[in-house]
């Protein structure tokens, strides 16, 4: 017999849950409202609400990809592939190195794999602020010109915490029996973990590496510490744009990158429901 979580005959309860859920889905979503909103703004002020609506920071936007802008010291294009190429890094460096982690930690002993989870979830805890500047005292102290690679480490150190939960999630769901089998078959260890175990985690490994896109592609903080005037990405060009007066055409921009990170959550959604096969 199926028991409804919102029964009917305590209409309280009823409208108690709706009240909390319609005020949870504000405060998540008003944000994202008030800026898609005024991205059709028609005028070249950011008041609230718009008076007119019309597609013209849409159109600017469009032009700022398609034409060399010269008042920038590094143009939108630039940063979105720099955005991009750290991204595509970060989310090929922690999966490497989550898959075996993740492995190793969920076949090993239980007090040893809390004990490592707990240390790889310490740039959670920190405040980026300070996590920002960890890494730029660092960097300043080693005095090493790494280009890119001097955003891509600290993002890493952000986001595998993330790619980590997910795919220790998948190999949960493993036993270790199917190992055992396909090893039985004649399969040696390292071919049965290759062949077996990495295709039963994909969806926790696609999940992560989903995760890792959307945060680095975003992150703001660390990289407004470590961000260069030759390595620039994104978020730091958006913010650049709105230091002395906000920029209607960044609030269009906006609304791009938040369908995007949308289109991406709702993959994870399917990905890790198991109602979605990328493979």
């Amino acid at each position: 017999m199926r028991v409804g979580l919102l029964p009917s005959e305590n209409s309280s309860y009823r409208i108690t849950i709706w009240f909390l859920a319609i005020i949870g889905i504000l405060v998540s979503s008003l944000p994202v409202i008030v800026v898609t909103l005024m991205s059709f703004s028609a005028s070249s002020t950011t008041g609230f609400p718009p008076s007119e609506f019309s597609l013209r920071w849409y159109w600017e936007v469009i032009a700022m990809f398609t034409q060399e802008d010269a008042s920038s010291a590094q143009s939108v294009v630039d940063s979105t592939v720099t955005s991009l190429l750290v991204a595509v890094l970060v989310m090929a460096i922690s999966t490497f190195v989550c898959i075996p982690l993740a492995y190793a930690l969920a076949r090993g002993e239980r007090r040893i794999r809390e004990g490592m989870e707990l240390l790889f979830t310490l740039p959670l805890v920190f405040p980026l602020v300070i996590l920002g500047i960890a890494f730029l005292l660092i960097a300043e102290s080693l005095r090493l010109e790494i280009g890119i690679w001097r955003i891509v480490i600290p993002h890493v150190a952000l986001v595998i915490p993330f790619v980590l939960r997910n795919c220790i999630g998948a190999m949960q769901g493993i036993s270790v029996e199917i190992e055992e089998a396909a090893i039985s078959l004649g399969a040696s260890p390292l071919r049965a973990i290759w062949d077996v175990v990495i295709p039963l985690m994909r969806a926790g490994i696609l999940a992560g590496l989903i995760f890792a896109l959307i945060i680095s592609f975003n992150e703001f903080t660390i990289t407004f510490f470590m961000y260069t005037i030759d390595v620039s990405t994104l978020p730091i060009w958006m913010y650049s744009r709105t230091v002395s007066s906000l920029d209607p055409s960044t609030l269009a921009l906006s609304v791009f990158i938040i369908f995007a990170d949308v289109v991406l959550i709702v993959l994870v959604d399917k990905l890790i429901a198991g109602r979605a096969n990328l493979f």
